[in-house]
């Protein structure tokens, strides 16, 4: 889903990742066979596409989405189609039946409730049920409709945060991907709006804004369908957000007031209006003396340190430090990365949110994920990690969370004996939860808070103390 509101990047590039060797034609099939299957409804009978024909169903239905989103239509897996495809979005179709419901549904009255069955733990109570009102007064402002917060019993509107498989036969698909989906005016489930409870939920740029992905799918709850408008709050992908008084497009006023017909007393308070603005929030800035990093890892010969949805790249002969977002160059990998670590030997990178991890070899997904954290061995009380970091000389990736780490042999791909162990054992004079480690020119560094800990693996000492961000040459 996509909304007005576009973050544009003013940052400019004097170098590029290096590119990967491109994704394999049949990798290429199977991810738009999926997302075609989802959202365009495409039927392959549970078959692999295994050939690439002109006339072939699949072409026309690549061209049938190019044309929908607004690419050019060449039926054609072209980078630009790969991209869109990878990005986060709304979970209801772009074509077909009406997400599970036929004809034009809405509602037979102007008085809504709704109610939140539970909330996100990313958020304050009261911040998600700020933003929520706020999502509902986008449509009220230009409708005759009006909404009512109730808190037991059954409600016209049921809004949940849920992982996973939640009971309608419809699961999210973790980190990424799906945010949430909403399901049209009708009795029970209709009108009710789920979102994905591995999203990080925020109130401003970092993560899933919630306010953006909630007014849109409530319009679906409305009774409205994805617009094929790239400005309209209803566009099916999601954009960043960014201040802006244009919540709503024409394009979505005008098919809300087709159903509903136009506010009888439209706004004209410029404060009432700045109600449902996102308010603009400060980028991380490299010299802050509060600077912390998410992860940091090796990448090419470069390090990349990572805040938020954006990164800094230093590369050990430039002394410029570029400042890009992680969807620039990975649009299929989450915002709020928290641990990431490069195999050198296999050119492979592995970038971890939550409980899954994603693989890439420069700007190329690896086929095969995300995966769960699980797969790697960790027993199930592990939700997330906190960093990672690959040990060249004894081929061996350290897993850290919470004040314990894991020894990963990659040679043998399991998990090594005798562990978890306390991090200050394995790495004495560092103490508790890290927030990001990699491994330079034999050194280990370990990153809390403002500071970060230069560590000698021979020796087993802390050889400095620095400033987090002392790479910056700040």
């Amino acid at each position: 889903m996509k909304s007005l509101y576009v973050l544009v990047l003013c940052a400019a590039v004097s170098y590029a990742l290096p590119i990967g060797s491109g994704s394999r034609e049949e990798e290429k099939l199977e991810l738009v066979q999926k997302y075609l299957e989802k959202y365009y409804n495409f039927t392959s009978d549970g078959k692999p596409v295994l050939r690439w024909r002109g006339n072939s169903p699949i072409v026309k239905k690549i061209k049938e989405m190019q044309k929908f989103i607004g690419l050019r239509v060449t039926g054609n897996l072209d980078s630009n189609t790969l991209e869109v495809i990878q990005k986060p979005r709304c979970g209801n179709p772009d074509v077909g039946d009406y997400s599970f419901f036929g004809g034009q549904p809405k509602w037979g009255k102007t008085t809504l409730t709704y109610r939140l069955l539970n909330y996100t733990p990313d958020m304050n109570s009261a911040d998600v049920d700020k933003e929520i009102e706020k999502a509902f007064k986008v449509w009220s402002r230009v409708t005759p409709l009006t909404f009512t917060k109730v808190s037991q019993g059954d409600a016209d509107i049921l809004i949940s945060f849920a992982a996973q498989e939640h009971g309608d036969f419809n699961s999210f698909d973790g980190p990424g991907g799906t945010l949430a989906h909403a399901y049209a005016p009708s009795p029970h489930i209709g009108g009710d709006a789920h979102f994905d409870e591995d999203e990080n939920w925020t109130t401003g740029l970092e993560g899933s804004n919630l306010f953006v992905v909630a007014a849109h799918e409530f319009g679906h709850s409305l009774g409205l369908y994805h617009s094929q408008d790239p400005k309209a709050l209803m566009y099916p992908v999601y954009r960043y957000p960014q201040h802006s008084k244009n919540v709503l497009s024409q394009d979505d006023i005008t098919g809300i007031q087709q159903l509903y017909g136009a506010s009888p007393n439209p706004s004209q308070d410029p404060e009432e209006d700045d109600e449902v603005l996102i308010k603009p929030t400060a980028l991380p800035t490299a010299c802050s003396p509060k600077l912390t990093f998410d992860a940091v890892t090796t990448f090419r010969g470069e390090i990349l340190f990572f805040k938020d949805k954006h990164f800094w790249r230093k590369h050990p002969r430039l002394t410029e430090i570029e400042f890009n977002m992680i969807s620039s160059f990975w649009s299929f990998l989450p915002s709020g990365i928290e641990a990431v670590t490069e195999n050198e030997d296999k050119d492979e990178t592995f970038i971890f949110k939550g409980n899954q991890f994603w693989g890439v070899r420069g700007d190329h997904g690896l086929s095969g994920y995300p995966r769960y954290i699980s797969r790697l061995g960790f027993p199930a009380d592990v939700k997330k990690i906190d960093a990672a970091l690959f040990d060249a000389n004894k081929k061996r990736t350290y897993y850290f969370e919470s004040d314990r780490y894991w020894s990963y042999d990659e040679t043998r791909q399991t998990m090594d004996n005798g562990y978890p162990k306390r991090i200050s054992d394995g790495f004495p004079g560092i103490e508790g939860k890290i927030d990001a480690a990699f491994q330079h020119n034999g050194l280990f560094y370990f990153f809390r808070g403002t500071n970060q800990y230069e560590f000698d693996p021979t020796t087993k000492r802390i050889t400095r103390v620095l400033k987090t961000n002392s790479w910056f040459s700040c």
